[in-house]
């Protein structure tokens, strides 16, 4: 029997989003006879808790108990969090020196991918297209003179802070009068802000992932948000969303459909990707295509994407995650002998 640890929440501003991911993924692995599942949830101060409010540490034996001393070892983490730590490389780095494997990319991988400057940096390095910016590391007077000057010249911006994620901290401008403010706001939560040139453009999205040794990128997928909003995290997740979505994206020739695979295949790989990741594009009206931003560990809700294109591609979203469960476990449990 593997022992898996599922771990959700985080306290954070996509707590409740997490909760439904792991939802997901416990139901999905019910059917596994060979996997035994303890779901906690972490709060915002990074205390562990059962659905009877039981409290568990994880400690460097690699096993979790509870208040009364009660052991449980753990051969498999899954971190479905969604932002800080799960995103963030934070959890990952903890389970690495416990020498627990665990689903999803390492700590480095996590911390560039989660910060959106970082991943611009990384992009621009590979010479991989990516839509036009400014980076702002404070509200000094020639830091906001970029900003202004960026919102003359492209007519309407993102406002951004630079390590949130699911469109948190994420501010559509057009009027100058109102650009500093929501600069502001940005620096609320995170030390660095970026500014992006608010582009007319379908939103294409691809679950890229391992499978059998394999790295599998699937056919683009088209999110379409209402007209008179972009793809908000109200958007994303209430239950009431106006958002659209596209399994896969109609109306692409093979010529955009081969750079999307080739350009989502090399950030993998160049990133140092593991599992799973969505990467999401952009394609203007005129028939540009840049890489928005890439998700080291998409939401998993019944309006997410990445289950949906990896079971449209012909995969068992069971089958993949038992896979890396096992490949994981055992290749561990080697290490060890």
């Amino acid at each position: 029997m593997i022992n898996t640890l599922l771990i959700c929440g985080g306290g954070g501003s996509e707590h409740d989003v997490s909760l439904r991911t792991a939802d997901f993924i416990e139901d999905k692995l019910s059917a596994a006879e060979d996997i035994a599942l303890l779901r906690v949830e972490m709060d915002s101060n990074g205390c562990l808790t059962d659905s009877q409010g039981r409290v568990y540490h994880i400690f460097y034996d690699r096993k979790i108990r509870d208040e009364e001393g009660n052991a449980w070892e753990v051969d498999y983490v899954i971190p479905a969090i969604h932002g800080y730590p799960g995103e963030t490389g934070d959890l990952q780095s903890q389970l690495e020196m416990f020498g627990i494997p665990y689903f999803g990319s390492a700590p480095e991988s996590s911390k560039i991918c989660f910060n959106k400057i970082k991943t611009k940096l990384w992009l621009s390095a590979l010479g991989i297209e990516n839509t036009p910016y400014e980076f702002l590391h404070s509200l000094e007077v020639e830091e906001l003179q970029k900003a202004h000057s960026a919102l003359e010249n492209w007519g309407e911006v993102f406002v951004k802070a630079s390590n949130q994620g699911s469109s948190v901290g994420c501010f559509r401008v057009s009027d100058k009068e109102e650009l500093e403010a929501a600069i502001e706001d940005a620096f609320k939560l995170s030390p660095y802000v970026l500014i992006e040139k608010a582009l007319k453009a379908r939103e294409l999205e691809v679950a890229v992932y391992h499978y059998d040794d394999d790295v599998v990128a699937t056919h683009p997928g088209e999110v379409r948000a209402p007209s008179d909003t972009f793809y908000t995290y109200k958007e994303k997740y209430a239950e009431g969303s106006r958002a659209v979505t596209f399994i896969e994206a109609a109306d692409l020739h093979e010529e955009q459909l081969q750079w999307i695979a080739e350009v989502s295949l090399r950030t993998f790989k160049a990133l140092k990707l593991k599992d799973l990741s969505r990467i999401d594009f952009f394609l203007t009206e005129s028939g540009e295509l840049y890489l928005n931003e890439v998700n080291t560990f998409p939401g998993m809700t019944p309006n997410s994407m990445f289950p949906k294109m990896m079971e449209n591609r012909g995969h068992n979203f069971t089958e993949y995650l038992t896979g890396l469960i096992r490949s994981a476990v055992s290749s561990s449990n080697e290490d060890k002998e």
